[in-house]
């Protein structure tokens, strides 16, 4: 250590990096800032937000809340890990079909919960889901079509293909009976104005 500076060997994704980074800096900063992976979001930075979310050995940690000393010699999984060569994700394809990302700050928080999610648990409840990724917040979706996107992720990843109902994509079917038509009440009715009159001398 000299200067407060801290080299440190990281596995990021399976790929073992070197970095020098001051002693007090976390895994957020030093994911950002010194390994060029922006995936990782700030968010309040009081571990409240749950967008800096990573894996630390497989499971998720605020890394806004982690010494990047800490994580020397432990696999760090970020979002930059997630797609499959040329393939997405079936996450990252679930929340782009689904519309679970709609901003997509928090996105790259939520993909890693629940990449921890279905590690352990490949067939979540729906209730499930939502416990895993309570501490996730989301201002754009109101998170149904979030958890809709982990149950179809969880699905494909288990092997059963298919299309998510009708509904998932386009919302509820109108009611059947036909919306009573508007009507108005008729225009009120105005006498005419009298004729201007005019005198000449």
């Amino acid at each position: 250590m000299r200067d407060g500076l801290r080299t440190l060997a990281l596995t990021v994704n399976g790929e073992e990096r070197t970095v020098v980074a001051p002693g007090h800096h976390t895994l957020l900063e030093v994911l950002r800032e010194e390994c060029a992976l922006t995936g990782t979001k700030h968010g309040c930075e009081l571990g409240e937000c749950g967008t800096c979310t990573v894996l630390l050995d497989g499971r998720p940690v605020l890394s806004c809340l982690v010494l990047a000393a800490e994580a020397e010699g432990r696999p760090i999984e970020t979002v930059e890990g997630l797609q499959l060569g040329n393939d997405l994700h079936p996450l990252q394809a679930a929340f782009a079909d689904l519309g679970a990302a709609q901003c997509g700050y928090c996105t790259p928080g939520l993909l890693m919960a629940a990449k921890a999610l279905l590690a352990g648990n490949p067939r979540p409840s729906a209730d499930e889901i939502r416990a895993a990724l309570a501490g996730n917040l989301c201002r754009c979706t109101g998170y149904h079509k979030i958890v809709e996107a982990v149950e179809w992720a969880a699905a494909r990843l288990r092997g059963e293909e298919g299309t998510p109902p009708r509904e998932v994509f386009y919302g509820s079917p109108p009611p059947d009976a036909a919306p009573a038509s508007l009507s108005f009440p008729a225009a009120p009715s105005f006498p005419a104005s009298p004729a201007s009159s005019s005198s000449s001398d």
